[in-house]
């Protein structure tokens, strides 16, 4: 498969939490509710999923795991579907409730995975920093 370097594609991943509501201006969108959520374990509340120990406790989940065996397969195939359908930019949103942990370590997650495997990928954090404590 060719990557996005090679072709042109545009690829944009960003977190957000749902509670501020579901972007408009989003392609795809993915919600990670089910998953471990930080908030609740008091250590971990006031930080977010950019800080390892937050990440790990969301990303070492059984639950994450199978997101991801699932989740980065179907933005690839969505990547080369909409390449072939002529597209220059895609952008998929992940959401959490509010958007601070467990919607930002799977952005930094399926980042990581994208540029490993060659794919020029950007994302943001659009509610990293509301509601912070």
């Amino acid at each position: 498969m060719e990557n996005e370097g090679e072709t042109g594609m545009n690829i944009e991943i960003f977190s957000f939490g749902f509670k501020y509501g579901v972007p408009e201006d989003v392609n795809y969108v993915f919600d990670v509710r089910f998953l471990p959520n930080p908030y609740w374990e008091e250590p971990l509340r006031a930080l977010t999923g950019l800080v390892d120990v937050v990440s790990d406790y969301v990303l070492n989940s059984k639950e994450a795991a199978s997101l991801l065996e699932h989740l980065y397969p179907m933005v690839l195939f969505l990547v080369k579907e909409n390449q072939e359908a002529g597209k220059e930019h895609i952008k998929f949103g992940i959401g959490c409730t509010g958007g601070r942990h467990r919607s930002v370590a799977v952005v930094q997650k399926l980042l990581s995975l994208l540029h490993r495997d060659g794919y020029l990928a950007s994302g943001f954090h659009r509610d990293i920093e509301k509601d912070s404590l």
